[in-house]
């Protein structure tokens, strides 16, 4: 690693340099954070829940505080649109005050207490206490296409501060402004709310060593990642060849099949189609939820679906990408599919003269192609589709069988399809982390019952979500207590339950 490399911020719309150098961090600043980190950790997994939920709560205050300043920056960056932005921003603070809520709530540690029975025969009982513990400092990469919700003070940032564990989050090259803002404002929440130096530092760097000199610093004890499949899988075998092997939470991206069933192409052909084009193109098909495949079957119907989809799709006008090399990327992967004889362009968005533009793109190919090209159910990021029509039942079936694992599928269908197709839910519950229907499948909800993850390629972990406070627990190990007296236990597990936080007590949920 160079000490001084210098990079710089790019407007994807022009290919300009923004102002300001960043500088990629050497090892011995990532060094110096992680020990920080470490030193801070001791500190902070003992603070009171509360003091940790007004942490949160600052942090998204002080995001507020930045005002425009941090969207006009966001938006040089990214191309992303001001009100995107603003959504998104409204969507970082509410996933703070949210964790700040199950943290100042208390019952998310899973506090369990079995009472002694020292009179029991053949031998007595001990007691015997359990709770949920901050794994340690962790490692947080942000993400290219949501710069605010998925970057600095993004999902995996919060859970782990949430959780109790410091971070050190490597910033997206693609907005280094944006993500030192957003730094700003942590640190002065930090600041504010008495929190130790070293519980969040920021490190910036456009190549690949940055970041495998952070994963590979033993003071690491987790990663969080959004992002592609080569990267994720990348940070995954580093992690996995450290000395003590850490896990690693890398959310790697999803073609996220849609299966529309034939009843419901009887009904709702044309209404289908124009929500389908809405959510392919959406945000440039920059999302991690895009639906890059859907399933058909051959009859009248489904040949009008597809006709309404490519009306829809050649009026959507071709849009800036979040860098030239995602554009690069995507333009590459469109030249590999028509590679393959048996599979068609069907439609084409307008284009435009402007750089790094995507025009969106639907394919078309039989089910007999599908199965001897797996090559078609890998992601290509960006507003493309691919439709496979089969013949009958069994085929699609057959599909759903030999899909590797996936963040979403989408089923459409009448109450008369769900029962023709039952089957179909049965394969789908082993392939993904979350099953829509009669919808689509962009836009993730922050909430308690989300799951943004599903089984590999689709993730490193599948076991766990990247989204919702369930995802708090990716950063927590359980630890038991046996035989303590009182005085010794942690608060949440002590006799009379302090905090007044749910608790299964003796194999009954209590407060």
């Amino acid at each position: 690693m160079s000490n001084l490399e210098k990079f710089y911020a790019v407007n994807p719309t022009n290919n300009e340099l923004l102002d300001g150098a960043f500088i990629n961090s050497t090892e011995s600043q990532i060094d110096a954070a992680v020990e920080k980190a470490t030193k801070a950790f001791d500190v902070y997994r003992k603070k009171d829940k509360n003091s940790i939920a007004n942490f949160l709560e600052r942090i998204g205050e002080e995001i507020l505080n930045l005002g425009d300043a941090l969207l006009e920056r966001c938006h040089l960056e990214t191309a992303l649109p001001l009100a995107r932005l603003q959504g998104e921003r409204g969507r970082t603070i509410g996933q703070l005050n949210l964790f700040a809520s199950v943290v100042r709530e208390g019952s998310w540690v899973d506090a369990r207490v079995d009472t002694a029975i020292p009179d029991r025969a053949p031998l007595p009982k001990s007691d015997i206490r359990h709770m949920l513990l901050p794994l340690g400092p962790v490692a947080v990469f942000g993400a290219s296409n949501f710069p605010l919700a998925f970057s600095v003070a993004g999902g995996d940032t919060v859970s782990a501060l949430a959780a109790g564990c410091p971070v050190v989050v490597k910033a997206h090259p693609a907005h280094p402004g944006t993500s030192a803002m957003v730094a700003g404002a942590i640190e002065k929440a930090m600041n504010a709310c008495g929190i130790p130096e070293g519980v969040f530092s920021l490190i910036q760097g456009n190549t690949n060593a940055v970041g495998e000199a952070l994963v590979k610093h033993q003071g690491i004890k987790a990663v969080g990642f959004t992002g592609s499949f080569k990267g994720g899988k990348a940070l995954f075998d580093i992690a996995n060849t450290r000395s003590e092997p850490i896990p690693v939470f890398a959310e790697m991206g999803s073609t996220n099949p849609v299966f529309i069933l034939p009843g419901i192409l009887e009904e709702k052909a044309e209404a289908i189609a124009a929500g389908m084009a809405g959510s392919i193109t959406q945000g440039v098909g920059q999302f991690c939820t895009n639906p890059g495949l859907t399933f058909v079957q051959q009859s009248d119907a489904a040949d009008k679906f597809v006709a309404d989809l490519i009306s829809k799709i050649n009026e959507v006008p071709a849009s800036t990408m979040l860098t030239a090399g995602i554009n690069a990327a995507y333009d590459k992967k469109i030249k590999s599919t028509l590679e393959i004889d048996t599979i068609e362009v069907i439609a084409t968005g307008k284009s435009v003269e402007s750089l790094n533009s995507a025009e969106a793109r639907i394919f078309k190919t039989s089910i007999a192609t599908f199965f001897q090209n797996q090559v078609l159910a890998e992601e290509n990021f960006g507003p493309s589709n691919i439709i496979v029509e089969a013949q009958t039942k069994e085929q699609i079936l057959d599909a759903a069988r030999n899909l590797e694992g996936h963040l979403t599928a989408t089923i459409h269908g009448t109450d008369a399809d769900f029962v023709e197709f039952r089957e179909l839910f049965d394969i789908l519950e082993l392939k993904v982390g979350r099953i829509l229907i009669n919808g689509y499948p962009t836009g993730v909800e922050v909430c308690h019952s989300m799951v943004h993850g599903g089984p590999y390629p689709a993730t490193t972990a599948s076991q766990t979500t990247s989204v919702g406070t369930n995802a708090i627990k990716r950063f927590a190990r359980p630890i038991c207590y046996q035989d303590y007296p009182d005085m010794l236990l942690p608060i949440a597990l002590r006799n009379g339950n302090p905090l007044n936080i749910w608790r299964l007590v003796n194999g009954n949920l209590e407060k």
